[in-house]
């Protein structure tokens, strides 16, 4: 089975146990590490069996994918940011830099900005983000995962933290990554194998990390610990109604702003 996530420590300590062989019934994982942006486009030509994907992608993906309830990142207090040198008022007029036109991130980004005008909106590789708003080669940057742990040693500060304002306005966590499967396979028994992959790695946090530290070599393995703790959480293990709530808030939103095609049933 081929299954796509990103090296990201939340996805590595997720799929450790199925990866290697320690899910009792779970089919060999022929596993391809790719970033977010990657996963969602390849995603939409169905290229892989299981994928890793942004929640905003889903209303082009879930003719072929369907939504499993475990694996995924949502949560409280680990949404985007919206990353600036110094004090920046608004984003009129400002050049942006994003990891991915169909991440959750950069839709959270335009529900958030609505009514703005950038000068520029740029996708941009996700670790030259916060090095090029550094230099000056941008005058903000949407920034995910470990880079609000990393991003004062930049010299940046958060001009918006997208989660917090989602949270605050919804009541609701924040719709991250999803996995999807492909609708030719029976998603009962994936969900089941990502579930338990969760429950074992929960309980056997050491077995995965010298996986964890391979495939992110550039953090240090306190950020490499806090990522993991931010976003594998109860969600991971199962959804549950709150964050099929979350989720389908997110993409009936965006709908509504003419951001995204109405998506079908999260459920379905």
């Amino acid at each position: 089975m081929k299954v796509a996530f990103s090296p990201c420590p939340n996805d590595t300590f997720v799929f450790h146990a199925w990866v290697h062989g320690l899910v009792e019934g779970a089919p060999p994982a022929e596993v391809v590490y790719a970033d977010i942006d990657v996963t969602n486009c390849a995603a939409e030509r169905g290229e892989y069996d299981v994928a890793k994907v942004s929640y905003a992608a889903l209303p082009w993906l879930l003719d072929r994918y369907r939504l499993l309830p475990s694996g995924g990142a949502l949560g409280r207090g680990c949404g985007p940011l919206v990353l600036t040198r110094g004090e920046v008022a608004d984003l009129d007029g400002r050049t942006v830099a994003v990891p991915s036109e169909r991440s959750t991130a950069y839709l959270l980004l335009q529900l958030w900005a609505a009514g703005t005008r950038p000068a520029r909106i740029d996708v941009v590789p996700f670790a030259s983000i916060m090095p090029a708003v550094r230099d000056g080669h941008y005058d903000a940057g949407l920034v995910i995962h470990e880079a609000r742990f990393t991003f004062g040693g930049y010299g940046l500060q958060a001009m918006v933290d997208l989660g917090a304002w989602w949270e605050r306005d919804t009541g609701l966590p924040i719709p991250l990554g999803a996995i999807l499967a492909r609708r030719d396979h029976d998603a009962a028994p994936i969900a089941r194998v990502l579930r338990a992959s969760v429950e074992r790695a929960w309980a056997d946090p050491d077995a995965s990390a010298a996986y964890v530290a391979e495939h992110a070599a550039e953090m240090s393995p306190d950020v490499q610990q806090r990522h993991i703790a931010l976003y594998v959480n109860d969600f991971t293990r199962d959804l549950g109604e709150e964050g099929f709530a979350a989720a389908r808030t997110l993409l009936d939103r965006a709908a509504a702003a003419g951001l995204v095609p109405a998506c079908p049933d999260l459920r379905a």
